[in-house]
């Protein structure tokens, strides 16, 4: 049995490779840290972010870049947005014909503005863009390792999604396909900006109204978002687009509703930053999604708002204020 390859030892990166490795495939998990992998390959387990989860015997752990997709039939990536293209430069001169390349990551190149596939296809000059496959939905790492029941989507062409969809499906993790890659991308990267706005309201004790309108009005601005950029609209209302959303905006487990909450509270965000273990995609993407948004017109004043707080230290009840206060308009618009 070919072995699976998961770039990225972090909360989702781990999930998955015990995931794969459990259903009996010889995975190896990259950590870009020697040791830390030796740490992780010592304990068998990954007390950092999924503490108590055992990794099995088919998973083993390393730093090694050199060899390291040799035999591979499947790279994950799970690594941040932003150096997503650099882990892929590592390892470009090893990707074959044969290895489909799987990203989960959530966001866009700040620098670019690419969706993280784009960015994929150019780091492999785009010889084997068809092998890209997104992995996306609403899922977070803690429950999926603990086999509460999940669903997510893998989307990209339909041969190839096929094979991810069997390659990951277990008995409590179901997978669906789409062969809207763009929908699905920009699905799982702009909920993130949302859930910091949703957090905000959390973090100034608004309630279950506020939140409600926060998840339906920001759905709106996604699909308007992602329908310019050529997504087809229904793909919004499935797994990755309101089902990431709701999940993203009222989980404990969500660290971009944690950077808004404490932002709410009244925090700086170089101060949420630096308390934090993991990233949290949202707050780069936000900028992405912005600058974005504008160079194709697009209407977008919950992210709009939230760009102002990150970006320009707007006070997040003035936001609010400004955003309520807005020219009135037919629901739909």
């Amino acid at each position: 049995m070919d072995k699976i390859v998961v770039m990225g030892a972090g909360s989702w990166g781990t999930a998955l490779a015990v995931l794969l490795a459990e259903k009996g495939y010889p995975v190896t998990l990259w950590e870009y840290k020697k040791e830390r992998a030796e740490k992780l390959l010592a304990e068998r387990e990954n007390p950092l972010y999924l503490k108590g989860i055992k990794f099995p015997d088919t998973l083993s752990v390393t730093s090694d870049i050199d060899g390291l997709l040799e035999g591979a039939q499947c790279v994950v990536f799970s690594v941040p947005s932003q150096v997503l293209r650099g882990v892929i430069e590592s390892i470009s001169p090893q990707i074959t014909k044969d290895i489909v390349l799987v990203n989960t990551a959530k966001g866009l190149e700040v620098s670019t503005g690419m969706r993280l596939s784009e960015v994929m296809k150019d780091e492999v000059m785009g010889k084997f863009h068809k092998n890209i496959v997104v992995l996306s939905g609403p899922t977070h790492a803690e429950e999926v390792a603990n086999k509460i029941p999940s669903t997510i989507v893998a989307a990209g062409n339909l041969e190839n999604a096929k094979k991810i969809q069997e390659l990951f499906n277990t008995g409590s993790f179901r997978v669906y396909i789409n062969e809207d890659i763009i929908g699905v991308e920009i699905g799982g990267a702009v909920k993130n900006c949302l859930a910091i706005a949703a957090g905000m309201a959390d973090g100034m004790e608004f309630g279950d109204n506020t939140k409600a309108a926060l998840i339906t009005r920001g759905i709106a601005e996604i699909t308007r978002f992602g329908v310019e950029l050529g997504a087809d609209e229904k793909t919004f209302s499935g797994l990755s687009g309101i089902g990431d959303l709701i999940v993203t905006c009222a989980s404990k487990h969500s660290r971009n509703r944690h950077v808004g909450d404490k932002l709410g509270k009244g925090m700086k965000l170089q101060e949420i930053l630096d308390e934090m273990l993991m990233v949290a995609e949202g707050v780069p993407t936000v900028k992405a999604v912005y600058e974005k948004s504008k160079s194709y017109k697009v209407s977008m004043p919950i992210l709009d708002a939230v760009y102002k707080v990150l970006y320009e230290d707007a006070n997040a009840k003035e936001m609010v204020k400004k955003l309520m206060e807005r020219d009135l308009k037919e629901e739909f618009y």
